[in-house]
């Protein structure tokens, strides 16, 4: 065992695994350390049980085939932890890692100035000299400090809401982003009351305000109370009926939960990991990397950390970036065109920039849009949508693409490549779709903006 290594990751969650992995494929020496699950969030408390819940209550929805014990049970074994197992048995992904001639160590790392990282193990403290060190932490669910009386309760975080193998008897769900929007409609269609609250004036408030609205009429059609425009201001806990705990919004109404879902936002947990010893100060909690990733010499951050967005695709991006710099490699990575996705019924993604954001950064933008549920998909599907793009009267190039209708993540992708390479709206327009689908949709707007004139 060497305890010196090319390349020192802490953290094994999808940003951390992509960095091991690329570098021992380039014959680097790698030590990958995780205090908890390796494999992260992503594949158990997250992206995975989320979705194999949502794939479960949408054929719930479509006629009682689908009862919450088999969801649960098939949850549980996507996340490697069925009965009478409880915590996710994460041994596939320490085998992969080892596999490669990686060093697992399980503990918690701290920096201990250049080059060097402490390990604190069941077994003691190990010291790991490192040619660089990436920061892959990820992040956790934020829990505010201003909502009087929350501290008196345990509130659900996304880890409680993807792997509860008892319905909740009633679910109060403060935060509208993804997390929010998708466990309110797997519990509101499995039949728990559920309440939906945001502070902005809409839910799913980051993307195009039409995918908010498609999202806002299917959850409402699914039975979700949606308070928009309010914040939590106290919670009273089991001072409701049969027990259930009360919150009182910032309106001067009041909701009622058995359960709590804290699903404002997420926090990297960076506090404790020593960076003040590189030199590395925190800014109000956030790492500002430079065009490479990099927060001091030697010293990387990829993930939830770095930023400029959360998603596992980016995760992976930059963890494969991050060690082909820290290996000496002269790139930088490529943020314009990072794609987002929501997996409810119907979904919505989107990629680029919005009509507003486009003009405030002096581009000559404009919008086209179709309604989804006057295309030949929309009519087959019974399926009712947006999909909008925008794109440079100038430049002849598409800007941003936001669709909210069935198979909206995976039409997506056309347009993040056209605009990470810049694809002519003519070379677009001249692009041959299949139908009747989502993605031909999105090809008749780049017919339409290509012969736009004026």
């Amino acid at each position: 065992m060497n305890d010196r290594y090319d390349l020192v990751v802490v953290g094994a969650g999808e940003a951390g695994q992509a960095a091991a992995h690329l570098a021992r494929r380039r014959g680097a020496s790698v030590a990958i350390v995780d205090r908890e699950l390796f494999g992260g969030s992503c594949p158990f408390w997250a992206c995975m049980p989320s979705k194999a819940l949502l794939h479960a209550a949408g054929l719930h929805a479509c006629g009682d085939r689908y009862p919450w014990q088999r969801a649960s049970d098939f949850r549980d074994w996507m996340i490697v932890r069925e009965l009478p197992r409880d915590w996710p048995d994460d041994s596939g992904h320490v085998k992969d890692l080892e596999r490669t001639g990686a060093f697992v160590i399980r503990g918690e790392a701290r920096l201990d100035g250049p080059g060097q990282v402490v390990v604190r193990t069941a077994d003691g403290q190990q010291s790991l000299g490192a040619g660089a060190i990436l920061v892959a932490v990820g992040s956790s669910s934020t829990v505010p400090d201003d909502v009087d009386g929350l501290d008196r309760i345990q509130p659900w975080t996304n880890r409680e809401a993807t792997t509860a193998r008892e319905l909740p008897r009633s679910l109060v769900i403060l935060g509208a982003g993804p997390t929010g929007v998708e466990m309110a409609q797997v519990y509101a269609r499995y039949g728990v009351p559920t309440v939906l609250v945001s502070d902005h004036d809409r839910i799913n408030p980051k993307d195009h305000p039409r995918s908010s609205a498609t999202i806002d009429h299917a959850l409402r059609r699914d039975g979700v109370d949606i308070r928009t425009g309010v914040r939590a201001m106290r919670v009273d806990p089991q001072a409701g009926p049969d027990d259930a705990h009360i919150v009182e919004l910032s309106d001067g109404s009041q909701v009622e939960g058995h359960e709590i879902l804290l699903a404002i936002g997420r926090t990297p947990p960076l506090d404790r990991l020593g960076l003040e010893t590189v030199g590395v100060s925190l800014d109000d909690g956030q790492l500002h990397p430079d065009d490479q990733l990099r927060i001091a010499d030697g010293v990387y951050v990829a993930g939830d950390p770095a930023g400029p967005e959360m998603h596992t695709h980016l995760a992976v991006y930059q963890g494969e970036m991050a060690a082909r710099i820290a290996l000496g490699e002269d790139v930088r990575p490529d943020h314009r065109a990072i794609p987002h996705a929501i997996y409810t019924d119907p979904p919505a993604a989107g990629v680029g920039l919005p009509l507003d954001e486009a003009i405030e950064r002096g581009h000559d933008a404009f919008e086209e849009t179709t309604d989804y549920a006057t295309s030949a998909p929309g009519y087959i599907a019974e399926a009712t949508g947006h999909v909008t793009i925008i794109a440079d009267r100038r430049d002849r190039v598409l800007l941003g693409a936001f669709i909210a209708a069935p198979g909206a993540p995976d039409a997506i992708g056309e347009a993040v490549l056209a605009i990470k390479v810049r694809t002519p709206l003519e070379v677009l327009a001249d692009t041959i779709h299949p139908f009747p689908t989502t993605v031909r949709v999105m090809g008749g707007l780049f017919s339409q903006a290509a012969h736009r004139e004026g």
